[in-house]
């Protein structure tokens, strides 16, 4: 059968979300949801977490802390890697070994962080929605703690299981389905605010054209960014039997733009998300009065405080992506050179300035996508389901496009095998 592996990756992932989806559904035990259903239009970032756990928070369900713990793990890991902790940088040079130790550190820390963001969101949630905890014993907390911190490890396992045997990146592909399953709700909650009562509306008639036009040249400007790249020339110079220089090959390194991809996103909301979160449970304390109206990035300071962090990513990432050293060190030992540059630190040097300026330009384009839209709902007076349209989109579009390319690139080493 005709690319029968593809397919089999394929349909693994289609029911892994299947099941997500259905997870998305079991509620939580001791829990009554119907305390919640005017969640959505009553907080600010927590709207956005709704999103991308595909509604699972506004029903409390047993994804409702979601796979936020795993990112949060991974950047800590990521960050402790950069020579601060000498132990996981050791990891980090130790190939496959060393990437299965991280692996197994990630899960300890995800674990860790799901018990305490489970605990610390049935106690804030309760507080917040007196009534929402049926039985207040510490025993049904701990089954309610319990069951949230499942959810988490079954959407850590699922992202895993896509990894190894599906196709893409599996915590992507989990948020991208969140967000995609969102859709329809947030389409509702838009037709509601601007058309209910009004009729054909003319100045709602022209909001609706000018956000669908928005959101198109959104994603064609996701799509402009995420394939665009510099080619940057390399020459091999194969050893004959005797050891002396025979044909020299020529080849190119395509460096992207935006080589981090989504992850600066996914990783800067997350990140933004814990005080503001947190900060919107206790509306009597100043301190946190100040962190909810400010650090939301639909607010100057927050906003400000998410383009500091997408470009700080976008660079973290990028070189985590690809490290200069390594790519040097590999050219050389595979007889290859840059031509007009020496091998071994000043090839390195070179690597490390094309990429530090295409990232900063893919940085701020990834930045100014991403705010832009934040920018244009406020102005618009548009509901917080779409005003945090722009981010789902850059996360949407930029998986569905990591998907293709990978599916694209099976399809062509299937018929590259095929020809030998």
């Amino acid at each position: 059968m005709q690319n029968a592996e593809l397919k089999k990756k394929l349909l693994l992932v289609l029911f892994i979300l299947l099941l997500y989806k259905i997870g998305t559904h079991i509620p939580v035990p001791g829990i009554n949801s119907d305390f919640l259903k005017s969640f959505s239009q009553e907080n600010g970032l927590l709207t956005f977490m709704n999103t991308i756990s595909g509604g699972s928070l506004s029903s409390f369900s047993i994804f409702a802390v979601g796979i936020m713990p795993y990112i949060t793990a991974s950047i800590i890991i990521q960050l402790l890697q950069m020579d601060i902790v000498p132990k996981l940088a050791e990891w980090s040079k130790q190939g496959e070994a060393g990437k299965q130790k991280t692996k197994k550190l990630t899960r300890v820390i995800t674990i860790v962080l799901a018990l305490l963001q489970s605990a610390g969101m049935s106690l804030m949630f309760s507080r917040a929605y007196p009534g929402l905890v049926v039985n207040t014993s510490v025993w049904n907390y701990v089954i309610i703690i319990v069951s949230l911190t499942i959810g988490t490890i079954l959407l850590m396992v699922m992202g895993e299981v896509i990894d190894k045997k599906g196709i893409g990146n599996g915590i992507s592909i989990l948020i991208f389905a969140g967000i995609m399953s969102s859709i329809p709700t947030n389409l509702s909650m838009f037709a509601a605010s601007e058309f209910q009562g009004k009729g054909l509306d003319f100045i709602a008639i022209t909001k609706s054209v000018v956000l669908a036009i928005c959101i198109l040249v959104l994603i064609v400007g996701v799509i402009h960014i995420s394939q665009a790249y510099r080619r940057i020339a390399i020459r091999y110079a194969n050893q004959g039997v005797d050891g002396a220089s025979g044909q020299v090959r020529e080849s190119y390194m395509p460096i992207k733009i935006n080589t981090a991809g989504v992850i600066p996103v996914i990783f800067s909301v997350a990140i933004i998300m814990v005080p503001t979160t947190v900060a919107q449970f206790f509306p009597n304390n100043s301190v946190a009065r100040w962190i909810a109206g400010h650090l939301n990035y639909h607010q100057l300071y927050g906003g400000i405080l998410y383009v500091v962090l997408i470009v700080l990513f976008s660079f973290f990432y990028a070189f985590v992506q690809m490290n200069p050293e390594k790519t040097a060190k590999d050219l050389r030992e595979n007889n290859g050179y840059i031509p007009g540059v020496k091998p071994g630190k000043p090839t390195e040097k070179y690597l490390g300035g094309v990429l530090g300026r295409l990232t900063f330009v893919g940085a701020i384009y990834l930045a100014i996508i991403a705010v832009v839209p934040l920018v244009l709902g406020n102005i618009a007076g548009l509901p917080q389901q779409v005003q945090i349209g722009g981010t789902s989109i850059i996360i949407a579009v930029g998986v569905a496009l990591d998907v293709y390319q990978r599916i694209e690139t099976s399809l062509i080493q299937k018929r590259y095998q095929g020809f030998l």
